[in-house]
């Protein structure tokens, strides 16, 4: 067993959130059996077991042939739990609304986890249905407004060695490139993306800094189509006006439990 704080870690609890969150990862791409097992490097009989015990109790569901294996509905109804119990995404939604109504246009909030930022909630456009993100999706943080906006906060001896990912012709895939536009994020006071997550779509991003450094950000994102000088410049106004009134609604006192 591996050392996790000082507790050794339990294998079998281990493996069960590997399980999990491999095929949260598949999305609408079901597993066979043996694919999981070779995935985690178990012994077939051991997945089959675990994969029972998880179908039982909601956690994952099967096909009616009993041979395909996906998330199940209790892994939804956790995570929306992870919404509903934390007061930061609570008191931002009124000014997403605000914004989305403001601008028109759709509007994320996001979390930075690791190397990438999970959407926590998201307005979309009326005007534009396309979905773009939703909410519990992760995409790579040097690819989009939200990630740039908080790897921006941090200094750039924490980005990772490259090559990155990418997404679009036009996503950052070197470190080099990556930290000189992080240094211009700095200088503007928001970030920029412009087709690197989404072909189409040019994202701005504003870190939302009630946290040291800044773990949350808003965004918002614009078809390339629709977005005139005066249109970029209104939506930086009233982004920045929205930032500013998330930061005077979320103190230190309202925040959430400090979690480790």
């Amino acid at each position: 067993m591996s050392e996790t704080g000082g507790v050794r870690e339990v294998k079998s609890a281990a493996r069960t959130v590997e399980l999990l969150e491999l095929l949260a990862a598949r999305g609408d791409r079901p597993a066979r059996l043996q694919e999981l097992a070779d995935e985690l490097g178990v012994p077939r009989s051991s997945m089959y077991a675990l994969l029972q015990t998880l179908i039982s109790r909601g956690w994952v569901r099967t096909d009616v042939t009993g041979s395909l294996y996906g998330i199940g509905i209790h892994a939804l109804l956790t995570g929306t739990s992870y919404l509903d119990s934390d007061p930061r995404v609570r008191a931002a939604r009124p000014y997403l609304d605000e914004a989305s109504e403001a601008l028109g246009e759709t509007i994320h909030l996001g979390r930075l986890d690791g190397r990438d930022v999970a959407y926590l909630a998201t307005r979309e456009s009326h005007e534009y249905l396309r979905t773009i993100s939703r909410v519990g999706r992760r995409l790579p943080a040097h690819a989009g407004a939200l990630g740039k906006a908080l790897l921006a906060e941090r200094p750039d001896e924490e980005l990772p060695e490259g090559p990155y990912e990418a997404l679009t012709p036009h996503t950052h895939t070197g470190r080099e490139s990556l930290a000189a536009d992080l240094a211009r994020v700095r200088a503007r006071g928001y970030s920029v993306d412009r087709e690197e997550g989404v072909l189409g779509i040019v994202g701005f991003g504003f870190a939302l800094r009630y946290d040291s450094p800044a773990q949350d950000a808003i965004s918002c994102s614009v078809p390339v189509a629709r977005l005139t000088p005066g249109h970029e410049e209104r939506i930086v106004a009233v982004m920045r006006e929205i930032r500013t009134k998330v930061e005077a609604t979320i103190p230190g006192g309202i925040g959430p439990v400090h979690w480790r």
